[in-house]
């Protein structure tokens, strides 16, 4: 069988430990052929394609981003889209596709399973909201990255006796912020899932400086005032129907300044969060999603997604995997209530 591989999305570390658990196994073990499409979907929509085999994916397993590229690519806002894929598909003598990526990725893989494509999904982001998975890999590494400035930033608050407001991603569920927050001993997260009470907020930043420390205050990127809404940088969609956030973080630090008279900066992580090289939890996760992906293949159980459920690789529909978003339940985190600033 001739399989082709692409990654789609956000780029994530841990997305070349896939392609080389697929590629690996896929030969070695089932003496499968395979073919990395360029750029997301982008590659079977205009035939742009590389060569994948056993050398080609040799000493990736470290390397952060993606050997294949990526990008927002929907087949489905492009005229005649999905018959282009189907035919570039056939002139290249490709069986079947291995898509990884998150929502919009998957969600694409999933309509074109429903039109005859044969597709395997493993999931990828940052994030971590992708349904029915427990875990995404990229995830470890984006909080540990955050953690690891956040530890930094604290030392720097207090020497210079200033509020730090930090800005990480995070466009409807703020796991990055709350696991990255809690780790890193921040004094106020706040979430996507919950409005927040900018007094409120300012009135623990207060006390912070009643006990001589200086706070740290993390945001997720999607998070929003009372009465409030979503801080953008422009009102442009991608193929997704998606607009580019940020902005909120230094929103809040001059709301702070303002109302608590003490200085205030804000630190935007940014792409700093999805680059750089895996974590051993992503790096090993990542693998076997793969591991397990190329066997799903193999026994032609197509329309499934690979995933983590408990310490288990298990297999799910991709519909089941793109029906809704996993945002972080607040109820089960009663312990840390006062983090969550409302």
């Amino acid at each position: 069988m001739r399989i082709g591989v692409l990654t789609g999305g956000g780029d994530c570390p841990g997305l070349n430990a896939v392609i080389r658990a697929v590629v690996r196994k896929g030969v070695a073990s089932y003496g499968h052929e395979f073919v990395g499409f360029r750029d997301g979907w982008k590659g079977p929509l205009e035939g742009l394609s590389r060569p994948l085999g056993i050398a080609e994916v040799r000493g990736i397993l470290p390397r952060g981003g993606t050997i294949l590229g990526s990008s927002r690519t929907n087949p489905f806002k492009i005229e005649n889209g999905v018959e282009r894929i189907k035919d570039n598909l056939a002139a290249q003598g490709v069986d079947a596709l291995i898509a990884i990526g998150g929502e919009d990725t998957l969600g694409v893989a999933t309509k074109l399973h429903e039109l005859g494509v044969h597709v395997i999904g493993v999931p990828k982001t940052i994030d971590n909201d992708l349904g029915a998975t427990d875990y995404t890999f990229g995830f470890d590494t984006a909080v540990n990255i955050a953690m690891e400035a956040i530890d930094r930033l604290h030392t720097t608050a207090e020497s210079h006796h200033r509020t730090l407001v930090v800005e990480v991603m995070g466009r409807h569920a703020g796991w990055i912020a709350l696991h990255a927050g809690l780790a890193g001993g921040a004094n106020v997260i706040l979430l996507p899932e919950r409005q927040f009470d900018v007094d409120q907020v300012a009135g623990y930043v207060e006390k912070r400086f009643q006990h001589q420390y200086a706070p740290i205050v993390v945001v997720a990127e999607g998070a929003q005032p009372l009465a409030g809404q979503m801080v953008l940088q422009n009102q442009e969609l991608d193929a997704f129907g998606h607009v580019r956030l940020g902005g909120i973080g230094q929103w809040l630090a001059e709301q702070l300044e303002a109302k608590t008279g003490k200085e205030a900066r804000t630190v935007v992580l940014g792409h700093i969060q999805r680059g750089g090289t895996p974590t051993a939890f992503d790096r090993v996760l990542a693998t076997r999603l793969g591991l397990h992906a190329i066997d799903a293949a193999h026994e032609g159980d197509w329309g499934k997604m690979v995933a983590m459920q408990s310490t288990d690789i298990v297999r799910v529909p991709l519909a089941e995997a793109t029906r809704e978003l996993k945002t972080v339940p607040l109820e089960r985190y009663a312990e840390a209530e006062v983090f969550f600033g409302s």
